[in-house]
């Protein structure tokens, strides 16, 4: 069997529940060999970003070029870019080698609300970043940034959907997690996918926990995993959605926040670990 490869773009997370370290975990979860390239050292744990410093444009494209002169890849997934410049160093990498199976999660805020990407970056992101991704990966505040519009029920989920497709990426899933009222029946979370003009939604009951840190960095990287597995863009997203509903029904209670979802559950499981 040959192994397959992911490489994750993204700023790391020194508490280990986001970022690199998340995705690495999760390719990991999944059997697939993990890369990674920094564009950001953060300084966060469960319950405030301390602070955040950039790795330099020119070091970032000359950690992607150690990448794909060498190993290549069977996925990509790119997460945080705080800045005009990474966006635009991240683009002409993307279309210098054309990769497979890119998944783009737009991180604009940490999960206790800090902000990760540069206000003024948006029409960056716009411009050079989401036309590049075969799946982006927003939850209802990113996606709304980038429609230009709120966001308050289904149909606006639709109309929000129909505006990023515009942008010219392949697929778009509006994650419904992060907003009960907003995305959420009966007591559910429920995301939403369009390829196109097909739409499927993935739905599992809401899990009574703050326990979520990292959670949109799991996905992402659970989509590219699968992907590079050779699954189908939505059987991708149904595996991902399985996948984290289990680390976030087995999340870790560590830190005085938002404790880390379990990336290894069903591992540890499957070895009598647990």
């Amino acid at each position: 069997m040959i192994l397959k490869k992911a490489l994750t773009i993204a700023g790391s997370d020194c508490s280990g529940g986001a970022g690199i370290q998340a995705d690495l975990k999760t390719f990991s979860a999944h059997g697939v060999f993990g890369m990674s390239v920094v564009v950001a050292v953060v300084a966060e744990n469960t319950f405030r970003v301390i602070d955040v410093e950039d790795i330099s444009p020119l070091m970032v494209e000359k950690q992607i070029d150690a990448v794909y002169e060498d190993m290549g890849t069977d996925a990509v997934k790119i997460g945080m870019l705080s800045s005009k410049e990474l966006m635009k160093v991240v683009a002409k990498k993307l279309d210098e080698y054309k990769p497979a199976n890119v998944v783009i999660d737009p991180v604009m805020y940490a999960k206790n609300g800090a902000a990760l990407m540069d206000p003024n970056a948006i029409d960056s992101l716009l411009t050079y970043i989401i036309p590049r991704a075969e799946l982006l990966t927003p939850n209802i505040p990113e996606a709304e940034r980038i429609a230009g519009f709120p966001i308050k029920g289904e149909e606006d989920i639709a109309r929000a959907a129909e505006k990023i497709l515009s942008l010219g990426c392949a697929g778009v899933l509006i994650k419904g997690g992060h907003n009960v009222e907003k995305a959420s029946i009966n007591n559910t979370s429920s995301d939403h996918l369009w390829i196109g003009n097909e739409y499927s939604a993935f739905s599992s009951p809401r899990v009574n926990t703050k326990n979520t840190h990292g959670t949109g960095c799991t996905l992402s990287s659970a989509i590219a995993s699968n992907l590079a597995l050779g699954f189908s863009l939505k059987e991708a997203v149904e595996r991902a959605k399985a996948y984290v509903t289990v680390a976030i029904e087995h999340s870790l209670d560590i830190g005085k926040g938002n404790g880390p979802t379990h990336h290894f559950y069903g591992l540890y499981k499957a070895a009598g670990i647990l």
